[in-house]
C-alpha cells in the first residue's frame, strides 16, 4: 500500500526552478545522478569496514546504465549502500542543507545568465538528484539498504510537482535505481552513444565501473533494408573507471585533470592550476591539488565545511576532511590517497593524528610552492619558455579572487609567514590596483627609509586622500594601501618583512628618521614651542574626546589629522569591531594640528575657539572616515560659523 507524502516548501519550489532555469544545460543530470550513485558505492565501502557481511553476495561494486526506448525510461542504477523507506523520505523529500535557499535565489535571480554556469550549481548545493526533473516528468527510485531483508525494499514516485509517493516492495538487489520517465523532448538521452558521450565528459575519473548493455551492428534479414545497432545482454565498462591519481603524471592529459576537476568540485570553470605528487617517506600518500579560477559563492559561510576528498589505500573516507589543510587554503580542491592511515579513521581521529599533522603540512607547503611558482610568472621574462608564458597574469587572477582569504595565514600559520609575506600584494600611492608585493616595495625604498609605510582604509580613495600620507607624498615616500577588512588583523601579526619593520602611518609620531632634514626638526620643534598655550586650550577642550594634543610634521595641506599610540587598535579596526559587535579597547586618539593651516593659526585669541576646536577634532574624524559622536552638533557649530 503506498503513502502520499508532501515535499518540504523549499523543495516544491527548487523543483519549480530547476525544470524552468535549467532546461537548456539538460545533460548535467546524468553527472549528478551518477555521481550520487558512485557516492552511495563509496558509502557501502566505508560501513562494511566494520560490517563485511554488508556486501551481501555481491562484492564488486559498479554502477549501471539502462535505455528501455519503448518504455522511454533511463535507469541508473548502483549496488551501494541503498535506502530504507524512511531514509528515502527523508533524503528524498526534503533538503536539510543550510545552503538551499542561497542556491534557489542565485538560481532564479538571472535567467539571462549562462545556463550552463547555473547548472553547476546543482552539485555545489547537495540537491543532485532534483536535476533528474530537467528531463523527467516522473522519477521512480527503487532501493533496499544494505543489510535489510529483500521485503523491506522501497518505491518511491514523484511528477515533481508538490507530492511523493512511497510503498514497500520486495528487491533482492541491495542499492538504488533511478528511474527517469522521460519528456517527449528529451528523446536524445535515449541514446547510448549520446550517453556514452555525457559520461566521457563528466563521469570519466570515477573509480567504479559504470556499465552499459553492449551495442553491436546487426545487417537486415531483409533484402534492401539497412542493419542497426542492436542492445545485448552483455555489459560493457563505459568509463576508465581508474583512480585518476594513482596514475602516472605522464599519461594523464591537461583535459583529464580539468574534468577531474570539475567532477569533484561541480565548477564549470577549469581550474587556474594544480599539483600531482606522491610524497614517500615517514608518511606516504598521493596528492592531487587544485587552485579554482573562481572563488565559491560561500567562501565567507561560516557554516560551510570545506577540506579534501580523503581516501586511504583508495577506499574513500571522508568528502570533506578540513583537517588535511588549514583555513586560509579552504578553496583548494582536490584528493589525499594516504597509505598509512587507518581505514577506520574519523573527523574527531584526524585532528590528533601524526600523519594526518604530516600530511596537513605537506599540502600547505605543495600549495604555497604552486603560487609561488604562478606568482613568479605573472608577467613571464622575455626569454621565458612557452610553459612558463602561460602562467602569465594567472597570480594577478587567483590574488583578485582568493587574495583577501589567503592574508588569514599571517595569523593562523606561523610556520609559513614569511613566505605568505612574499605572495601579498597591495595598492599603493604609485599604483591603484593591488599589485605591489612586500619585495617591490622594499627594492625601491628610499635612500635613509627605514621602515615600510602603510595605511588602513574603508575604500581605495579614502586611504589615497588621508591626511596622514600628505608629508610622505611631499617627500616621495611610497605607502602601501590597505583597504580590506583582514589587513588590520593580519598585520598585527607582521611586524617586519625581510628585516624592515611595518609602520603604520596612523600610528605613533612621524619619524621619518634619515629623510626628515636638519632645518625641518628644527622649524617643528619651534613651532611646537610657539604654540604651546595653544596646545594647552586644545587639550583643555577636547579633553572628553582626545588624550592628547600636539603639533605634527606630517601635515601639509590639512589643518588636524587622528593618530593612535604605537601598539594601540587603531581607529580603523576599533570602528570595524564596532560595526561587528564586538568590544572594541576604550582609548582616545591623539589629535595633532598643522601650525602653518590658516584654520589653526586662527584658533590664536578666536572667540569661537571651543566651537573650533571641536570642529577641528570632527573634520580630522571625518577625513579617515569615522563620524562625529554628535553629527547634529556638528553642522550646527558649522553653520553658525558660516552665517
Amino acid at each position: 500500500m503506498s503513502q502520499k507524502h508532501s515535499f518540504q516548501a523549499e523543495v516544491a519550489q527548487l523543483l519549480h526552478l530547476v525544470t524552468h532555469s535549467l532546461y537548456s544545460n539538460k545533460e548535467i543530470f546524468v553527472r549528478e545522478l551518477v555521481s550520487n550513485a558512485s557516492d552511495a558505492c563509496d558509502k557501502l565501502r566505508y560501513e562494511a569496514l566494520n560490517n563485511s557481511a554488508l556486501y551481501e553476495d555481491a562484492p564488486e561494486l559498479r554502477v549501471r546504465i539502462a535505455i528501455d526506448k519503448k518504455a522511454r525510461t533511463l535507469t541508473i542504477s548502483d549496488n551501494g549502500i541503498g535506502m530504507s523507506a524512511q531514509e528515502a523520505i527523508d533524503h528524498l523529500g526534503t533538503i536539510a542543507k543550510s545552503g538551499t535557499k542561497d542556491f534557489m535565489s542565485k538560481l532564479g535571480a538571472d535567467q539571462q545568465a549562462d545556463a550552463s554556469a547555473q547548472g553547476q550549481l546543482i552539485g555545489q548545493f547537495g540537491v543532485g538528484f532534483y536535476s533528474g526533473f530537467i528531463v523527467a516528468d516522473k522519477i521512480t527510485v527503487e532501493s533496499r539498504r544494505a543489510g535489510l531483508k529483500p521485503e523491506e525494499g522501497v518505491r518511491w514516485t514523484s511528477g515533481g510537482t508538490g507530492d511523493f509517493e512511497v510503498e514497500a516492495i520486495t528487491r533482492a538487489e541491495r542499492g538504488t535505481s533511478v528511474i527517469l520517465h522521460l519528456r517527449e523532448d528529451a528523446e536524445e538521452y535515449l541514446n547510448a552513444w549520446q550517453i556514452k558521450t555525457i559520461i566521457g565528459k563528466y563521469s570519466d575519473h570515477i573509480a567504479l565501473p559504470i556499465q552499459m548493455r553492449k551495442e553491436e551492428w546487426k545487417d537486415s534479414e531483409e533484402e534492401g533494408k539497412p542493419g542497426e545497432m542492436v542492445t545485448t545482454d552483455e555489459w560493457e565498462t563505459v568509463n576508465k573507471a581508474s583512480a585518476l591519481w594513482t596514475r602516472a603524471k605522464k599519461d594523464i592529459t591537461k583535459e583529464e585533470y580539468e574534468s577531474f576537476y570539475q567532477g569533484i568540485s561541480h565548477d564549470y570553470e577549469a581550474p587556474l592550476a594544480w599539483s600531482h605528487n606522491r610524497v614517500e617517506g615517514s608518511t606516504e600518500y598521493t596528492q592531487l591539488l587544485y587552485v579554482p579560477a573562481k572563488a565559491p559563492y560561500d567562501l565567507w559561510n561560516r557554516d560551510k565545511k570545506g577540506g579534501l576528498k580523503l581516501y586511504v589505500k583508495r577506499v574513500f573516507i571522508m568528502d570533506e576532511a578540513e583537517a588535511l589543510l588549514p583555513s586560509y587554503l579552504r578553496f583548494v580542491k582536490g584528493v589525499v590517497d594516504s597509505a598509512d592511515l587507518p581505514l577506520n579513521v574519523s573527523r574527531e581521529l584526524l585532528q590528533e593524528s601524526r600523519d594526518v599533522r604530516a600530511i596537513r603540512d605537506g599540502n600547505t607547503k605543495r600549495v604555497l610552492t604552486l603560487l609561488e611558482n604562478l606568482a613568479k610568472h605573472d608577467v613571464p621574462a622575455a626569454d621565458a619558455s612557452e610553459e612558463d608564458k602561460s602562467d602569465a597574469g594567472k597570480y594577478s587572477k587567483f590574488y583578485a579572487e582568493f587574495g583577501t582569504v589567503l592574508k588569514e595565514g599571517l595569523g593562523e600559520d606561523f610556520a609559513n609567514r614569511e613566505r605568505l609575506a612574499k605572495l601579498l600584494r597591495y595598492a599603493s600611492t604609485t599604483s591603484d590596483t593591488a599589485t605591489v608585493s612586500l619585495a617591490d616595495y622594499k627594492a625601491r625604498m628610499k635612500e635613509g627609509q627605514e621602515a615600510i609605510y602603510y595605511i588602513t582604509a574603508d575604500t581605495l580613495a579614502a586611504a589615497k586622500n588621508s591626511p596622514q600620507l600628505e608629508v610622505f607624498k611631499k617627500k616621495g615616500i611610497e605607502v602601501l594601501l590597505m583597504t580590506e577588512r583582514v589587513d588590520e588583523w593580519a598585520l598585527s601579526h607582521l611586524n617586519e618583512f625581510d628585516g624592515t619593520p611595518l609602520q603604520s602611518v596612523a600610528k605613533g609620531a612621524v619619524d621619518l628618521g634619515k629623510l626628515q632634514d636638519e632645518a625641518e626638526k628644527k622649524a617643528a620643534e619651534e613651532a611646537a614651542e610657539t604654540f604651546k598655550p595653544v596646545l594647552a586650550k586644545l587639550k583643555e577642550a577636547l579633553k572628553d574626546k582626545a588624550e592628547d594634543v600636539r603639533v605634527t610634521t606630517r601635515l601639509v595641506d590639512s589643518p588636524a589629522c587622528l593618530v593612535v599610540k604605537d601598539g594601540e587598535v587603531s581607529n580603523q579596526l576599533a570602528r570595524l569591531l564596532k560595526q561587528a559587535g564586538q568590544k572594541a579597547p576604550d582609548s582616545k586618539p591623539i589629535l595633532e594640528v598643522n601650525p602653518e593651516h590658516a584654520l589653526v593659526k586662527k584658533l590664536d585669541g578666536s572667540v569661537h575657539f571651543h566651537d573650533l576646536a571641536q570642529i577641528l577634532f570632527d573634520q580630522a574624524l571625518l577625513a579617515e572616515g569615522g563620524l562625529p559622536e554628535d553629527p547634529a552638533a556638528y553642522v550646527k557649530r558649522v553653520n553658525a560659523l558660516l552665517v
